[in-house]
């Protein structure tokens, strides 16, 4: 017990630093002691005594200033490392010089005898010796007592670069560590087979999983820089069908400095895997947009919205107006701005979009220059059982914006969206493709009549990993507790993209549109549900948990797509961004049915407002709904 209470106190205290110097200036001491004694002899020492008390003064003085100047006291011994040892090296030889160059001088003074070059070569390499054979003794002594063998697990890290390395030095000396380090995974030829910190450097090939199953690793820590050659490889697969844990770190440049060695080891998520390369985006055309403006975001509070808001932040606006009727979410938004971006004017509004007066209201007051418009209700089920209230918000709030937005001479109107709008299938599909066909005659009302104050533009992508509600959150949660993950069907496929890359295409289509046109994203390839939840199970180390299917939810499909299929693209100048060419519609007529639908969801008669909607949207055939019935009406 009292050695277990011993070892946790030396691990979480530390040696001040004059202590730490004290001790090096006795090895200093002790360094020129033992160089008399080698070189002269013990019995002829004391005939030399006082010119040993001389030297020792000298090298003591020179190397208490020498210490001083490059700060060799100042580390944690713990944690030494090359450079420390490099730094100590330097240190002796400039006090070494030093000392030397002094007894050089009295000498030729006839103060003392000429000091021999090798006793001070000899004291050097012995001070240095101990010095640093001291610090490794540190060292190794406190990686011993961090390491927790008792729940020891079996390591190997992938990636052997510097930030491999730096994984691997921070595992060790990490404090209760209990991962140990048994091979490095390399994809560089020339350095399989070696021998790093100790461990073997085994290839990315066949023989790998029989290594792995030979030393029993239960853990591999991916190095950042690796991840998307993990995501692009079939390393991956393998490695998950072996039920290993995967786990990364975070870049070297966001390592808390004031952790010294400490590092923040993470689960890899699904996200992380995305097998594409990272968006890039036109900043300096954003920035052209966006700074010294004042910005509105509507759904400010919701995972689309709240992205938005901090992306526009970067861009250092004049002003950004938040608006949300959820209190609490848009609360926690608020104090996010003000800790991170605290000179930025934030306005935040709790209201409803569907509220005309409040709209103008705040319109009028604030007159915002750029808005993006992320606010709606998204969940097909919900919607299927609420369709009034999904007209209300979906179709009445994105119009009141836009009225308002030319109204009140906007410069540019961004709506966001969803591949659910292209041959809706469901209620919430064809409220925001209803929307669209309206911002859209919009705009192209406005260019017939010449007006150029304001752009609308539109932009559609498919499913966002970690939304709110969304899938990958549900399946964290199922597999947290256990089982099982449930899929609707064995065949469902949707495409994803994270949250950030879809508002990082949002600001990117706001920037370059004129007007009218629906910006479609490449999404990359659509995901199979059941793919998705089978390797988020691997990714979670456990083999224990089913799947289990639950047949398809009210007005949900197999696949989305992105386009009609009457619909076509044409490029822009930026090749993850295309623009849709769809069916044009007449304002006035748009209008007209559009007011008209709106005015039947509050007399809340289900059945006659999806008719309206359907007469709108000819392409709207429910699926597995009770709205089915009106396609057959409508066949017949």
């Amino acid at each position: 017990m009292e050695i277990s209470r011993l070892t946790q106190y030396i691990s979480k205290h530390l040696l001040p630093r004059w202590i730490i110097l004290l001790l090096d200036m006795l090895t200093v001491v002790f360094s020129c002691l033992i160089a008399y004694v080698l070189f002269l002899g013990v019995l002829q020492i004391n005939a030399s005594i006082p010119d040993l008390v001389y030297f020792v003064s000298l090298v003591f003085t020179c190397t208490f200033f020498s210490f001083y100047l490059f700060k060799t006291y100042a580390g944690v011994l713990r944690y030494s490392s090359f450079l420390d040892i490099l730094r100590i090296f330097v240190a002796l030889t400039v006090a070494y010089v030093g000392a030397f160059v002094s007894v050089s001088m009295l000498a030729s003074l006839h103060i003392i005898q000429d000091m021999n070059v090798p006793i001070v070569i000899i004291a050097m390499i012995t001070n240095f010796t101990l010095m640093s054979s001291g610090r490794v003794i540190v060292k190794l002594t406190s990686e011993k007592i961090n390491f927790d063998g008792r729940n020891s697990m079996n390591v190997f890290i992938y990636g052997v670069k510097d930030a491999g390395v730096a994984i691997a030095k921070s595992l060790r000396v990490e404090r209760g560590n209990h991962y140990k380090l048994c091979g490095f995974i390399a994809d560089e030829q020339e350095l399989i087979g070696k021998i790093m910190m100790g461990v073997t450097v085994y290839g990315n090939n066949e023989g790998l999983l029989n290594v792995l199953l030979e030393k029993n690793v239960e853990v591999i820590v991916v190095s950042p820089l690796k991840m998307q050659e993990l995501a692009q490889s079939d390393l991956l697969d393998k490695l998950l069908n072996y039920h290993v844990k995967l786990v990364t770190a975070p870049p070297m440049n966001e390592w808390n400095e004031n952790l010294p060695g400490k590092i923040q080891l993470r689960d890899i998520k699904f996200e992380d895997l995305l097998q594409r390369p990272s968006i890039q985006i036109n900043k300096f055309e954003i920035a052209s947009h966006i700074e010294g403006r004042r910005v509105m975001v509507t759904g400010a509070a919701g995972s689309i919205g709240s992205e938005i808001v901090r992306q526009v932040a970067a861009f250092n606006p004049y002003q950004i107006i938040l608006i949300d009727q959820a209190e609490s979410p848009l609360h926690d938004m608020r104090i996010e701005l003000h800790d991170n971006w605290s000179q930025i004017d934030c306005k935040t509004i709790v209201a409803d979009i569907q509220n005309f007066k409040r709209m103008e209201m705040i319109f009028k007051e604030y007159k915002p220059q750029y808005i993006f418009h992320a606010a709606a209700y998204k969940h097909v089920p919900m919607m299927e059982d609420n369709v009034s209230e999904s007209i209300q918000t979906n179709v009445h709030g994105t119009k009141n914006i836009a009225d308002l937005a030319v109204k009140y001479g906007a410069e540019k109107f961004v709506m966001i969206s969803t591949d659910k709008a292209v041959n809706p299938t469901n209620i919430m599909g064809c409220s925001k493709r209803l929307a669209e066909i309206y911002v859209q005659s919009l705009a192209k009302k406005l260019k017939k009549e010449g007006v150029k104050s304001v752009q609308i533009v539109t932009t559609r992508f498919g499913n966002v990993l970690g939304s709110n509600g969304s899938v990958v959150p549900r399946f964290t949660n199922q597999i947290e507790k256990g089982g099982p993950v449930t899929v609707t069907h064995p065949e469902i496929v949707r495409y994803f993209m994270t949250i950030p890359e879809a508002c990082n295409l949002v600001l990117e289509a706001g920037s370059m549109g004129s007007g009218g046109e629906i910006y479609v994203f490449d999404m990359g390839k659509p995901v199979k549900i059941v793919d998705l939840a089978r390797r988020m199970i691997n990714l979670s180390g456990r083999n224990d948990i089913k799947i289990e299917f639950m047949g398809l939810r009210h007005g949900e499909k197999l696949y989305e797509e992105l386009l009609n299929t009457k619909e076509t693209t044409k490029p822009t100048h930026h090749e993850k961004i295309m623009i849709a060419k769809v069916r044009e519609y007449d304002y006035d007529k748009v209008s007209k049915d559009i007011q008209s639908l709106i005015e039947a969801s509050f007399n809340f008669d289900t059945m006659e407002t999806v008719r309206m909607m359907k007469k709108i949207v000819p392409e709207f055939l429910s699926k597995n709904s009770e709205f089915e019935v009106l396609d057959i009406h409508t066949k017949d």
